[in-house]
């Protein structure tokens, strides 16, 4: 079902205090329509839908991004919820000296209980274009608006047709995608392959900008890197000029009263081809938006020119400056020391039938993150909740790899852990075995499928422990997972550097303090 409400009201100019009684009534009642809505649906009924409702500061600096003054206003809101992010644009542009001749809004919203929340917010910005002599429309569309934007894109997805819009703000569903659903398979006909929702509105919406409008989006930051949003995040940054960027220092702040978890952003685009070469970058604490800071830094910054995974490099601070100007001066790859890093080989489950508890006769070391300890591998150990072998059969063989020097390192991390990335060596002389297993929550550095020269393997593992690095992956990864992806894009100290590294550690492998100070030494000492 599609509902519209369609005003043609093109009275006469109002002064300048009509128009600031309008908005005052109009930002008062954003407020308490919000509130009337979080009393009739829980939090949980929410957030199993990913509706998150923005909150009014929120959606007050979403349309103080928009740059452009134009004649005639097409808004687009997906996922409208109860209106307050069109609600905000509309109160901006009507409140500027050059105010549009007229306004036009389409919501999408598909949850019935919301329908009237938001039929009251399209009502009032009727009623304040009324009094501001601008000409008005609003549609809300109840229906799914990926089905239907998929729908009104033409045949060319990089040509905006005539459903195109000058304005596009949104806060798009929080959730993940079924792989079997329809949802799914609409968005891949459609060439779209994203794992959430989220990105796949914000990247039909911004087909849906017209060459020249602008986009402003408030969505998680797990976009910004990883593999899973690769093609969207090229898809992004080749149909905007990305202009704005907005972080929050405090994953709650935003959303408080929704509980998100999420490390959020907001991000404002204009719908290009060419990227201008300038973005802003700007910090708040909180959902205020009060105490901010704001610096202005070259895209290149932002987005690695040659990086083909197009990642996206939020800088907020001047620490993070000053840690990522440390880290440059690392500018070798992995291929170039002549290694590799892979996910451990082994799933447990589906090699059950393969674990011992203990080693034995025809079994070969398994190595989980249980058996790091002072950054070497310690094994076997007794009593432990994982096992510690692997039967060694030809059909395990493809999971085992020749005994040698091996560097490891976590996937995943507890939160008492100071490092995000946690590493250890796999040292063949303490363990007497041919061949070694490990375990998936793993990742592994080896050379061509082999141990690493032994000479190289402790300076690696230096480095890997390194504060340094530690507050380089945090600064520029949204998420606490650490994939073997993450350790490839990386740049490493020069093979001279690793090798000075792990003489000047000598057996001290576990003294942080000591680690970060060969670190420093080595790297001010140059080649």
């Amino acid at each position: 079902m599609v509902r519209k409400k369609n005003i043609d009201d093109g009275g006469a100019a109002h002064g300048p205090g009509s128009v600031l009684h309008a908005e005052a009534d109009l930002l008062s009642s954003i407020e308490k329509t919000q509130r009337a809505f979080s009393r009739t649906a829980s939090r949980t009924e929410r957030s199993a839908i990913g509706q998150f409702l923005t909150p009014a500061p929120i959606a007050r600096f979403m349309a103080s991004l928009f740059e452009r003054d134009v004649p005639a206003a097409r808004i687009l809101d997906p996922g409208a919820g109860t209106g307050s992010l069109f609600a905000a644009l509309l109160e901006r542009l009507v409140s500027l000296p050059q105010r549009p001749e007229s306004i036009e809004i389409v919501a999408y919203e598909t949850d019935p209980n919301v329908l009237p929340h938001l039929e009251t917010t399209v009502d009032l910005c009727r009623n304040i274009c009324a009094r501001t002599g601008v000409v008005f429309r609003g549609t809300i569309r109840c229906e799914d608006f990926i089905s239907a934007a998929a729908t009104r894109l033409p045949g060319n997805l990089f040509a905006a047709g005539d459903d195109s819009f000058t304005h596009v703000i949104l806060n798009p569903p929080y959730q993940k995608i079924n792989g079997e659903s329809e949802t799914r398979r609409t968005l891949s006909a459609a060439g779209m392959e994203v794992s959430n929702l989220y990105a796949a509105f914000v990247w039909l919406a911004a087909y849906l900008t017209r060459p020249g409008g602008e986009i402003v989006a408030i969505t998680p930051r797990s976009f910004c890197n990883g593999p899973y949003f690769r093609r969207f995040r090229k898809s992004l940054l080749s149909l905007l000029d990305l202009r704005h960027i907005h972080t929050f220092e405090s994953r709650k702040e935003a959303f408080a009263d929704d509980s998100v978890l999420q490390e959020n952003i907001i991000f404002h685009g204009i719908r290009s081809e060419q990227q201008k070469g300038m973005v802003r970058i700007s910090t708040s604490k909180g959902a205020g938006l009060s105490e901010g800071q704001v610096k202005r830094v070259p895209f290149r910054e932002i987005v690695v020119p040659e990086d083909p995974d197009a990642f996206i490099h939020l800088i907020e601070s001047d620490r993070g400056r000053h840690v990522a100007a440390r880290m440059a001066r690392f500018r070798t790859t992995l291929g170039e020391l002549g290694l590799e890093v892979s996910t451990g080989r082994v799933v447990d489950f589906r090699a059950r039938a393969f674990l011992r508890e203990d080693p034995e006769p025809g079994t070969a070391p398994l190595i989980y993150p249980c058996h790091f300890d002072d950054g070497l591998v310690h094994w076997p150990l007794p009593g432990a909740k994982k096992p510690n072998a692997l039967v060694a059969t030809d059909k395990t063989a493809d999971l085992l790899v020749p005994a040698g020097y091996y560097v490891l390192t976590k996937r995943f991390t507890a939160k008492e852990e100071r490092r995000r990335i946690v590493a250890a060596t796999y040292d063949p002389t303490r363990i007497a075995a041919s061949q070694v297993g490990f375990e998936n929550h793993l990742n592994y550095f080896h050379a061509q499928g082999r141990g690493l020269p032994s000479e190289l393997a402790p300076g690696l593992a230096v480095f890997l422990n390194s504060s340094w690095l530690d507050q380089y992956f945090r600064l520029f990864s949204g998420h606490t997972q650490v994939n073997a992806t993450d350790l490839r894009k990386l740049r490493y100290p020069s093979r001279e550097q690793m090798l000075r590294l792990g003489r000047e550690m000598g057996a001290n492998r576990a003294d942080q303090q000591q680690i970060d100070a060969v670190l420093e030494k080595v790297c001010d000492e140059g080649e």
